[in-house]
C-alpha cells in the first residue's frame, strides 16, 4: 500500500496534488477545516461542487498544505500528527 495521498475524487487513483479546505457552516464552527485533495483534473470538478454549496474556503498545493501545518493541525487526511 502507498504512502502517497491519492484523489478523493469517486473511482479516481491519482496522486493528490490539491488540498481544497472546506467546512459546512450549517454544523461546523467558522475556524473548523475539513479536506479532500485533488488530482489536476478533478481540482475544478470537485472546486465547483463545494462552492456551488458555500463551503469551499480555501485551494492549495499538496506541497504548501503540507509545508505550512503545524504537528498540532490534522492533516488532509484528518488525523493528526501525533
Amino acid at each position: 500500500m502507498s504512502d502517497t495521498p491519492i484523489c478523493s475524487a469517486k473511482g479516481c487513483r491519482a496522486d493528490a496534488v490539491w488540498v481544497l479546505a472546506w467546512n459546512n457552516p450549517k454544523i461546523h464552527t467558522p475556524e473548523r477545516r475539513k479536506t479532500w485533495l485533488a488530482c489536476d483534473e478533478h481540482r475544478e470538478h470537485l472546486s465547483q461542487f463545494l462552492g456551488v454549496r458555500g463551503m469551499l474556503k480555501d485551494v492549495v498545493t499538496l506541497a504548501e498544505w503540507e509545508s505550512t501545518r503545524t504537528a498540532d493541525a490534522p492533516g488532509p487526511d484528518g488525523v493528526r500528527d501525533r
